[in-house]
Order: structure tokens, then sequence, then C-alpha cells
């Protein structure tokens, strides 16, 4: 099935201007069109269409895949009370024991809160198995990191340097070009990356993964 996902402003990346009330074509997985919503739409009068509030954006790559995944510990909402909600590390993950089930149940609550950030793909080298596979099954990529990031570790992938920077890759449409996208409900108006910047990651409404809506904010 053929899926339109518009939004009120198309943030192609990579230098590209901005597309008032855009819009991308998503046909299984892949990334067949983009560009305003009144063409696609009538390019494709049959296809399902997604409305969404704010800015679509290419999916984003989260730097800190070790640092998230493997040097911290995501609480279970049921280990709430004993350990709270936030991530535990140092002394507090020293205190845990931490088994390889252990490790890859909280790498799949991380990974599904990378997704509530609009992310695609994580950077890093990840050692232990059990990670490696939630993120697998997460659908995430892995990619290389060449330089240390500068921190703190952030499931925000906007916190800290140019919003363009954490794009995975730009919107493209054609052979092999997946549907890796996300939106966030910012302001339209004005500069786009400003509001990223501004408003973060945090603003994430939906997420799509080799064209499956694999977030949405309720």
């Amino acid at each position: 099935m053929l899926t339109i996902h518009r939004a009120d402003v198309l943030l192609p990346g990579r230098g590209d201007e901005p597309v008032p009330g855009g819009a991308v074509l998503v046909d299984g997985r892949a990334l067949a069109a983009l560009g305003p919503y009144e063409e696609l739409a009538a390019a494709h009068p049959a296809a399902r269409v997604r409305r969404w509030p704010g800015v679509l954006t290419p999916g984003l790559c989260n730097p800190y895949g070790p640092e998230l995944l493997e040097a911290a510990y995501h609480p279970d909402p049921r280990e709430a009370a004993e350990l709270g909600t936030e991530p535990l590390t140092g002394e507090a993950l020293a205190a845990l024991e931490m088994t390889d089930a252990r490790w890859g149940a909280s790498a799949r609550r991380g990974t599904k809160r990378m997704l509530a950030h609009g992310t695609v793909a994580v950077a890093g080298d990840l050692w232990r198995d059990a990670v490696r596979d939630a993120v697998a099954r997460a659908g995430l990529s892995s990619e290389e990191r060449f330089t240390d990031p500068p921190g703190p570790p952030s499931f925000d992938p906007f916190a800290g340097r140019p919003a363009e920077e954490a794009f995975l890759l730009p919107l493209r449409s054609g052979a092999g070009a997946d549907a890796d996208f996300a939106v966030f409900a910012i302001p339209a108006d004005g500069d786009p990356y400003a509001a990223l910047a501004e408003h973060g990651a945090g603003s994430c409404v939906a997420t799509v993964l080799g064209g499956r809506l694999v977030h949405r904010r309720a």
C-alpha cells in the first residue's frame, strides 16, 4: 500500500531547501518520492495519507550507542519504586547483578526510547551480543564512530551540535532508498534548523523505519 506522510514543512537535509506543505511517498519499505503534498497526492490519488504536525526530517543517528546501551541500565517500569525511572550508570550500575538477559532487556527499553526521539541508527562499537541483538531487532542500523562525541550522553541527537549533523542520511527517493524519517512537533514558521535545536528530539511525534511506523506519540 502506498502511504503519503505530509507535514507542515519537509526538511530533506544536506543543504536542500525546506518544502512548505511537503510530503514523502512510501511504497513498502522504500521512499518512492518526496515533494509538495499536492503534487504527490495528485499523482497517487489512491494512496493513504497520514497528516503530521510540524517538520518532517531524515531519521537521526544517536552518537552515544555504547554509552547509552552498554554503560547504562534502563530500569524496567516494575523496578521504578526501587531503582527509579532514569538510566543507572557508574556506582549505581555496578551495584546491580547484570546478566546477559538483563543487558538485553535494558537495551530493548533503551532502543525504544531512542525511537521515541526520532533515532534510526546508533554510532559506536557495541560489544555485548545481547545489546547488538536488541539493536538489530529494533531495526536500528549500527554506524561506525570515528571520534568520541563531546558528551554528556543524551537520547537527544540534536543536543550539543547543529541539527543537520544529527541526520543519518538526507531524504532521497530512488532504488535502495529506505523510508527512514521522523516528524517533530515544532513551529513550522521561521528557521526549522533553529527550531529543532531549540525544542530538541523530545518533540518527536513519529518515527518511520523502513516504511514502518515504529513510534507514534499518543
